[in-house]
């Protein structure tokens, strides 16, 4: 098995000398090494770097625990009343006649691990009878959901009532029994697992992972984590066997990621359905690139970005990493935008900022960056994952957390129903970036609940040499062991992503020597760690820095992040504003209208602009946005911040009034600014903010020279 990464080289323990006045040789200093106190890979799986923490072990404070309480006061609990017809007893997943589908599961998946964060009775009580249901009722050769019909039942609108077969919804079941596992220690799920994977071993060679629909193949990745799980703590040699076989049958993700970037689209938008199944074509495999539209559906790629990674346990060929970085390049090249996410309508459809970004997209990608974390121990995806977080996520729901978007962009001046900009407009009848429930398409609406609790959930792990990681930056704590089982609890407190000081306390059950294993983003520069206030200096290699020593009770680590004002290019030399990990949107303040047009999608909020928006920025700021732009930090209690109201932080500067630009059905048009010169009258002071905290924005700035 090879010990080396060519991506990475974590876990650095060397000491360097301090400066500043640091304190004595205790730090960094040689310790012995424990086994790991949680769940490692067992041989002949490759050993993970960072370890997944029991479900409930790690809370959230502050703002952050804010935001579960308004997803528990949401649509998160409430999904069953808000949409019985899907989440209701008539469910298949539940015994009954109506959806048996992904619908349900996907609902479950989330509001299972905010239940155990917030330790909430009210919600574990809506959470049991999906548990319960599935494993009381697993059939004698080990299928596991909802039972088929015997003929092809009678069509419902907005049911998803067949195909109760395929192995793509079970997928998702199988994600929510290990987190049940994890929080209870159910050890009905040991048994029903490795029942359910004696029954995949034998069923796929005839019954495939796509044999109802081309889903399970491009989501196989999904099935092989949690197989790879359950041999972690049974050792059972078939799940091996097992594994190799669903990794046969899933789409060739590394493949497709390691092509050649081609010119030529593939014809139409939804080609990425239309591909050959298990066996692929290979001929046919080779001409789909990450650089064309439409050719990969996009929260496939969400999921599916994962699978080389998670399979490189087992055989862990650098390939694997090589192909998942280049696609993540591939990506951001071809569709990118500055929050993180990617242009992406149900299909790949390029960076220009108005092209929608699916909120299914942005779930599954934070999750698949969070598996991939634990296995690499790479920061850029854990860089990503925050980015995404902080920026991206907290816009496609609105505060109460009782209606979404089913596609946000990086600019959108105003959201109607009279928006023409996303492959999906006409099969949605203009729905797809209004706040509502039914609006777009339900899948988000019920898989839009794993992404904050399970961020929260990888706040914190523990570590192969016996220690603590915190490698995303939040208020909040943990408790859990250390060293030779120690019992540490850790309180992080902190107003990140918003300031740059982030500090922790340690309660211990006894002095112990562990390492402590820090982020230090990307982004940042000049870091500085002090330990019970002084400085100490520790080396930083591949992002991560290793605090070793002997640790007493009442322990204090202070982090400090310096953020810089940066700018970067995008869809047509336009440019963003980021800080931090923050990227920074112009304030328009808006105003609500609630429409019910009597059809299917019901009652949505349209948003309209309150002030211009037609703004460039000088290049000069550009060049020079450190010298050009102010940050003001407003006066903030840690309260909820994703509103305009509540805005923790803005950037001042200089915009340029920019009339050229277009809009066309509520859509803004970049407009054509290459080498135009303003002159300084032309010049107004404008806001930026966090784009997390915006409603209606402008994200990608057309730039202009300003006239001497």
């Amino acid at each position: 098995m090879k010990k080396l990464m060519t991506c990475l080289g974590i876990l650095s323990l060397l000491y360097c000398s301090c400066k500043d006045n640091p304190e004595p040789q205790q730090d960094n200093e040689e310790v012995h090494i424990s086994e790991a106190n949680y769940l490692q890979n067992r041989a002949p799986l490759r050993e993970n770097p960072y370890l997944e923490l029991p479900l409930g072990s790690i809370r959230a404070e502050g703002w952050l625990k804010e935001q579960l309480r308004r997803m528990a006061d949401g649509l998160t609990g409430k999904m069953d009343s808000v949409y019985p017809e899907v989440a209701g007893q008539r469910n298949g997943w539940l015994g009954g006649d109506g959806d048996g589908w992904e619908r349900g599961p996907y609902w479950i998946d989330g509001l299972l691990p905010l239940a155990y964060i917030l330790d909430d009775d009210s919600l574990k009580k809506k959470v049991e009878p999906w548990i319960t249901w599935t494993l009381e009722h697993q059939s004698e050769d080990g299928y596991l959901g909802p039972v088929p019909f015997d003929k092809e039942p009678e069509p419902e609108p907005g049911l998803q009532k067949g195909a109760r077969r395929d192995w793509w919804p079970k997928m998702i079941m199988l994600k929510i029994l290990k987190q049940h596992y994890e929080a209870t220690g159910d050890k009905r799920v040991i048994t029903a697992l490795t029942r359910y994977f004696r029954y995949q071993q034998k069923e796929l060679p005839e019954t495939p992972l796509d044999f109802l629909s081309f889903w399970g193949n491009r989501r196989g990745g999904d099935n092989l984590q949690v197989v790879y799980w359950l041999y972690n703590i049974t050792g059972d040699k078939f799940l091996l066997e097992l594994a190799d076989l669903i990794h046969e049958q899933t789409f060739p993700w590394t493949t497709v990621f390691l092509n050649q970037v081609k010119d030529d689209d593939p014809g139409y938008p939804w080609s990425y359905g239309s591909t050959k199944r298990y066996p692929f074509d290979t001929l046919e495999i080779a001409k789909i690139t990450l650089s064309r539209h439409g050719g990969i559906h996009t929260v496939n790629l969400a999921q599916g970005i994962k699978e080389p990674v998670i399979r490189y346990q087992q055989q862990p060929d650098d390939k694997y990493l090589y192909a998942v970085k280049k696609a993540l390049r591939d990506v951001r090249r071809f569709h990118g935008q500055p929050q993180g996410m990617y242009g992406g309508d149900e299909p790949l459809h390029g960076n220009n900022p108005v092209r929608g970004i699916e909120f299914c997209s942005v779930s599954e990608m934070m999750f698949s960056l969070e598996s991939m974390i634990r296995i690499t121990g790479d920061m850029e995806f854990a860089d990503l994952l925050e980015k995404i977080t902080y920026n991206a996520l907290p816009v496609q729901a609105s505060d109460d957390y009782m209606t979404k978007q089913y596609f946000q962009a990086a600019n959108q001046v105003e959201i109607s129903d009279r928006l023409d900009a996303a492959f999906e407009t006409h099969n949605h009848h203009f729905t797809d970036f209004v706040y509502g429930t039914l609006t777009g398409y339900t899948c988000c609406l019920t898989n839009m609940h794993q992404s904050w609790p399970k961020f929260v959930q990888n706040l914190f792990y523990g570590t192969r040499d016996g220690g603590v990681a915190a490698l995303q930056y939040a208020p909040g704590r943990v408790k859990l062991k250390v060293a030779d089982g120690a019992e540490l609890r850790l309180e992080e407190r902190t107003a990140y992503p918003f300031r740059d000081m982030v500090n922790f306390k340690m309660t211990l059950s006894e002095t112990v020597a562990f390492p402590f294993h820090l982020r230090v983003p990307g982004w940042t520069e000049h870091p500085e760690i002090r330990v019970n206030g002084k400085r100490v200096d520790v080396r930083i290699e591949d992002n991560i820095a290793v605090i070793r020593r002997t640790w007493n009770s009442g322990d204090e680590v202070t982090l400090r992040l310096p953020m810089k004002i940066k700018t970067s290019r995008w869809f047509e030399f336009a440019t963003a504003v980021e800080r931090g990990p923050l990227v920074y949107a112009l304030k328009i303040p808006h105003t609500e209208k609630r429409k019910d047009r009597g059809d299917f999608y019901g009652e949505f909020r349209e948003f309209y602009p309150a002030s211009e928006w037609k703004y460039g920025l000088p290049e000069q700021t550009v060049r020079n946005p450190e010298e050009k732009i102010r940050v003001v930090e407003n006066d903030w209690n840690q309260e909820y911040p994703w509103n305009l109201d509540n805005v923790p932080v803005e950037l001042r500067l200089e915009g340029v009034k920019a009339e050229e630009w277009k809009e066309i059905r509520g859509v803004p048009v970049m407009p054509g600014f290459w080498n135009k010169l303003k002159s300084k009258e032309e010049l107004e002071d404008i806001i930026l903010v966090p784009y997390g905290c915006t409603t209606l924005r402008i994200t990608e700035f057309p730039t202009y020279n300003i006239a001497e």
